[in-house]
């Protein structure tokens, strides 16, 4: 294997790859990248066996190959190298020397027949739709997403496809977002999936690079999202995922309309006196105005009145005020709005000019 290639073209797609390679791995050649050159294109392939990535640049070749090198270190040397500056690759025996200029380094190299891929069935549902409705849709809600639950499923996110749009839905338990997007062009019946929590994340950092369409591709236990030169497919979760519309409260009677800068600074500044571990805070609704208090084992205390649109019975509410935050930073209009039906229901917090994006947030006992 013999190529060259230029600095800007190689590091885009390599940073992309190497962020799914997992630091520290059981299995050696799991911190390596595959390095796969042929008719003039490099395919560039991470994975850490629930994720893979693949990257494909135009390079310069001499001769055909491959082979897996060092993730990070390869990653690092390009980096390192001027920009615009021309990078050759060559294999010798076990090594892979790198030239640039007067810059001259080896790799060590694992062989690429022991690189493991992940295993593609063949795909039920294919769907294609703009890369930053997608991006959309996942920003909204996995926020949400369970870290470390006993009950896997939670640790990532539903993804809804069927019946004229595309859903994504993330709990913890404790709270719930909502996103969808209309796909006219999906017909037929709805298939859920659930996305492990990586390939979320993963899913998500990929798109901010990606503009145009995205294709998602779905098999019995993979999805596959393709756009350019970029393919990552991920591992689905084996789980039935909890019945969500049960768990959006309906009939709420109490409703806020507030500016959502002003409640967004207002926890903000509130939050800093809240109980490090529980963060809880104290919401109590009356005419024209929210209360915000909170306190702390060392006999803190700190409130704020917040200027809303209400009118109707006092009521007050504990939440976790992190919850609330995160809510409001994934909401981008101007006004937010708040239903609750008594002090012992969860709020369903949404966006008026916007019907697309729900989230649910259960109360605390203060």
């Amino acid at each position: 294997m013999k190529f060259s290639v230029n600095r800007e073209a190689l590091l885009r797609p390599l940073q992309q790859v190497a962020g799914v390679v997992e630091r520290r791995q059981t299995l050696p050649i799991l911190s390596n990248v595959l390095l796969h050159v042929a008719n003039n294109q490099l395919s560039l392939t991470g994975t850490d066996l629930e994720v893979e990535l693949i990257g494909k640049v135009p390079v310069s070749a001499e001769a055909e190959g491959e082979i897996t090198v060092p993730a990070r270190k390869l990653m690092d040397i390009c980096r390192q190298l001027p920009e615009k500056a021309e990078i050759g690759f060559e294999q010798r025996d076990q090594r892979l020397a790198i030239r640039s200029g007067r810059f001259r380094s080896t790799l060590s190299t694992l062989a690429a027949q022991d690189f493991p891929s992940v295993d593609k069935n063949q795909h039920e549902l294919t769907v294609t739709l703009d890369a930053k409705a997608l991006k959309s849709l996942l920003d909204k809600t996995a926020f949400a997403m369970a870290q470390q639950d006993v009950r896997v499923f939670l640790n990532g996110m539903l993804l809804e496809i069927g019946a004229g749009e595309v859903k994504a839905v993330a709990t913890d338990g404790h709270r719930l977002a909502l996103s969808s997007v209309v796909l006219d062009s999906i017909v037929g019946a709805v298939k859920q999936v659930i996305l492990p929590r990586k390939g979320v994340l993963e899913l998500q950092r990929l798109l901010q690079e990606v503009d145009g369409d995205i294709t998602v591709a779905i098999s019995n236990n993979h999805l596959a999202a393709t756009s350019g030169d970029f393919t990552l497919t991920t591992k689905l979760v084996d789980g039935r995922f909890p019945d969500y519309e049960r768990v959006i409260p309906r009939g709420g009677d109490k409703v806020v309309l507030a500016s959502r800068d002003e409640l967004r600074q207002a926890l903000g500044r509130t939050a800093i006196l809240s109980n490090e571990k529980f963060r809880a805070i104290r919401v109590g609704f009356s005419d024209g105005v929210i209360q915000l208090s909170a306190n702390n084992p060392e006999q803190e205390e700190a409130e704020e009145t917040v200027s809303v649109d209400y009118q109707g019975d006092a009521l007050e509410i504990g939440f976790n005020v992190s919850y609330l935050q995160d809510v409001l930073g994934v909401i981008s209009g101007e006004k937010v709005r708040i239903t609750v039906l008594d002090s012992n229901s969860s709020a369903l917090i949404d966006q008026p000019e916007d019907e697309n994006a729900v989230y649910v947030v259960m109360p605390m006992k203060l």
